[in-house]
């Protein structure tokens, strides 16, 4: 009797076993709960190059949305730097699961990619050389600070479109050669996408915007930038009384910058004690002196410096304004949701060169290398798949990605989660295009197109079979 008495309970003991384990591998369903902050990490003022103190967007922030939904936890969190590091995701990622007592498949942990998000002055440090003690304290201090202002929300997606970006891989007028310039004909997304957080009685809470385009205005300028993400969020949040909270997120952007280079080129030709003509000229032979130590950093002219962050205010407010557009308009709104995510990493056959031609413009020769690692990613909150990657990756995976998605509305953030040693992953059709995108890439052809946009894809459909 006694034995079967054991003999049943453990049975009993097996079945809750399975049934929790059966529970937990399927996103469950509550109502959804949201705070956001914003914390600034702008570096000390260099009293020999000070900001003007004009603009927003002279302030690096990092700032976080966290979710609830009654059962689980998650995180968006993005920072005014220009990369995630591995190094850096991985000693604060734990933190932030800990923090939120939820996965780490949760939590995606991106950069605004602006390439001036640094100390002021010439010459300036490399772009992303920061501080991660810093960034990482003040990361968990604004999820920290996010949730405890978490309040019942509601949450929506729209999207527009934004002609500011332009494909970038561009055969030189000067050279014939391929250089990095503006291609009108190249292929470039224009989509906005905007997912907003609000409460019950319809009052912002925080967005969460993606686009794709080079923050690189500031680039080798010599003055400390958030760059256009950082106008456009700090222009949204000014619109509603700085009551909410406004995350910026790179879509797919390796190939794409902005269209105009007039006012970021003329800071680099007064760096360069150069004439400026009033004319557009092409970057690259401009640049390259700077970039490599040929010349000596010049301190920027004031008035050429006003220039380029009054035309860097402009971009952040035409991209805001249009964000703004969108979420005046959200429908079918959401207050009871299912939270669930998942990574995974994915290895390609490497590359590494053995003879190289040049930044740009000549060929480069390969040998077979170790593989390559990338982390993708998908977080999926009610009907929004929010895809991600460790890495810069040209437009057509994403454009790829949204119309092979399952899901209407997806979104692909790059940059995320830290960052591969692939450099920048392109399409197969763009290995014959000797930009310098293409020259780094550590990855052999005929693998990355494929893979990944299939990786995200079933990640997805991971995702709804769990809902």
């Amino acid at each position: 009797m006694k034995i079967m008495v054991n003999y049943i309970r453990l049975i009993i003991i097996l079945l809750v076993m399975h049934l929790l384990s059966s529970f937990s591998s399927y996103a469950t369903t509550g109502r959804l709960n949201v705070g956001a902050a914003r914390v600034d990490i702008t570096p000390p003022i260099n009293p020999q190059y000070p900001p003007s103190g004009k603009y927003d967007h002279e302030h690096l922030n990092v700032r976080a949305i966290v979710l609830d939904n009654t059962t689980t936890r998650a995180a968006l969190i993005a920072a005014d730097i220009a990369d995630i590091t591995t190094e850096l995701w991985e000693m604060t990622t734990p933190q932030i699961a800990k923090e939120l007592d939820c996965p780490a498949e949760h939590i995606i942990l991106s950069a605004t990619h602006a390439h001036s998000a640094c100390p002021s002055g010439p010459p300036p440090p490399r772009f992303n050389d920061i501080d991660k003690e810093k960034i990482s304290k003040a990361i968990i201090e604004v999820v920290r600070q996010a949730k405890e202002r978490l309040q019942p929300a509601k949450v929506s997606f729209g999207k527009g479109e934004v002609y500011l970006n332009a494909n970038r891989d561009a055969i030189s007028e000067v050279t014939r050669l391929w250089t990095q310039g503006t291609n009108l004909d190249g292929p470039s997304d224009k989509t906005l996408a905007v997912v907003l957080f609000a409460t019950l009685d319809n009052q912002p809470i925080a967005g969460y915007m993606n686009y794709a385009m080079h923050p690189n205005n500031g680039y080798l300028s010599g003055i400390t930038s958030a760059d256009f993400p950082g106008a456009a969020c700090c222009y949204i949040e000014k619109a509603f009384r700085n009551d909410m909270v406004m995350i910026f997120t790179q879509g797919a952007s390796g190939d794409q910058n902005p269209r105009w280079t007039r006012p970021a080129v003329n800071a680099l030709l007064s760096k360069s004690n150069l004439p400026i003509s009033g004319f557009e000229k092409e970057r690259e032979p401009i640049e390259y002196p700077l970039r490599k130590g040929v010349i000596p950093h010049g301190k920027l002219d004031t008035e050429v410096a006003s220039d380029l962050e009054r035309y860097i205010d402009a971009l952040g407010v035409i991209l805001g304004e249009e964000a703004i557009r969108i979420m005046s308009h959200m429908e079918n709104w959401q207050q009871h949701i299912c939270i669930w995510g998942t990574q995974k990493v994915i290895n390609l056959p490497g590359r590494k060169r053995t003879i190289d031609a040049g930044r740009e413009g000549v060929p480069s020769v390969y040998d077979e290398s170790e593989p390559i690692a990338i982390r993708l990613g998908m977080l999926g909150i009610g009907n929004i798949a929010l895809s991600t990657i460790d890495a810069e990756i040209y437009t057509r995976f994403g454009e790829q990605l949204k119309k092979l998605s399952p899901m209407n509305n997806t979104i692909f953030i790059t940059l995320a989660n830290g960052r591969t040693n692939s450099g920048y992953i392109i399409t197969d059709s763009d290995y014959s295009k000797y930009t310098f995108q293409v020259l780094g890439n550590r990855i052999q052809p005929g693998h990355a197109e494929t893979e990944i946009v299939n990786t995200l894809v079933q990640e997805i459909n991971e995702y709804i079979t769990r809902k």
